[in-house]
């Protein structure tokens, strides 16, 4: 009676009951009776476990590096696993009568270990500390296509790796290399800026000089125009005082041809007028004087006659003794020459 004993199972549990060397029941989340001394129970979890890692593999470089993680996986075929690795209770269904469900999960490490050793291998150290996720993936379907697996029924649910770092030493090395090359691109950063800089400047004064050369030009054509200007005025101003001139030139022609014009009429109306005189000379040469005097006298008015007399009374007055003027004639005379006055 008191090898009657009751176990009742979790629902992520599998359990095989086997009497006599029979399977007589098998499931998950199972409650039952059992006769403990003909009864052999298996129970196998059915949950996902999740193993953590930390593998120290070498690189490609034979550098070497740690890869840490975890892997989850499930038993998918219960049967499976059973059937290879020996899950049995004890007769109180306490606990497992070997350590195979603890050699279960090194196993899985050690194909997972196998499978990430074979993909750091062909890494180098700088492409296996970035290529974690690449990693990841080779390894897991690497996994899920291992036989090994298949054949204990074990399904890989998910596989990690949160980090892969090399030694501290090859960590530091891989910082002052990392460090130097921040440096040098800092570095590089500066030149550029300052050669950003500077190509700016040249532009700037390429612009400037440029927009100088071009006010100089457009100055050097105003000036250019202001001469050619200038010099067409002044061409202007040349051909006006030639034009001038050259009227000017003609005018005093147009003069000396006048003067020489006037002189010769004058020349020619002294000839006339000469001739005239020379003609009434001569004509008067042929005339008797006393003729001459008289047409002379009749032309003169009573005073002149007058004067004429008494010159001719001077002229021989040594030859006239005494001459009486009288007192009548004397008035006459004195009374013309005061209403002349």
């Amino acid at each position: 009676m008191f090898n009657l004993k009751y176990i009742k199972t979790e629902p992520t549990t599998y359990t095989l009951r086997y009497t006599r060397g029979r399977l007589k029941q098998n499931g998950a989340g199972l409650a039952f009776w059992y006769f403990a001394p003909t009864t052999s129970l298996v129970a196998i979890p059915l949950a996902t476990t999740e193993l953590p890692f930390i593998f120290k593999e070498t690189t490609r470089d034979f550098q070497e590096v740690t890869v840490q993680g975890q892997v989850i996986y499930r038993i998918a075929d219960p049967e499976k696993l059973a059937a290879m690795l020996n899950f049995t209770l004890d007769s109180q269904a306490e606990r497992y009568v070997s350590e195979d469900p603890t050699k279960l999960q090194n196993r899985i490490l050690n194909l997972v270990q196998v499978k990430t050793q074979a993909s750091v291998e062909q890494l180098d150290l700088r492409q296996a500390i970035r290529a974690a996720r690449e990693m990841v993936d080779a390894v897991k379907l690497a996994l899920v296509k291992s036989s090994v697996l298949q054949k204990l029924g074990i399904e890989i649910v998910d596989l990690n790796i949160l980090v892969v770092e090399p030694t501290p030493e090859t960590a530091r090395a891989l910082e002052a290399t990392v460090r130097e090359q921040f440096l040098e691109e800092a570095d590089q950063a500066v030149y550029r800026r300052r050669n950003a800089s500077i190509e700016q400047e040249r532009l700037v004064k390429e612009n400037e000089l440029n927009t100088d050369l071009a006010v100089e030009t457009k100055q050097r054509e105003i000036d250019e125009a202001k001469l050619n200007a200038e010099r067409v005025l002044q061409e202007q101003r040349r051909d006006m005082q030639r034009i001038d001139l050259e009227a000017d030139i003609a005018q005093e022609e147009q003069r000396k041809d006048l003067i020489e014009l006037s002189t010769e009429n004058e020349r020619k109306q002294a000839d006339v007028n000469a001739y005239e005189i020379a003609a009434t000379m001569d004509a008067y040469s042929r005339v008797d004087a006393k003729v001459l005097e008289a047409m002379t006298m009749a032309r003169l008015d009573p005073q002149q006659l007058l004067a004429l007399g008494i010159r001719e009374l001077a002229g021989g007055a040594e030859r006239i003794g005494q001459l009486n003027l009288a007192p009548d004639l004397l008035q006459a005379i004195s009374g013309q020459l005061s209403s002349k006055a």
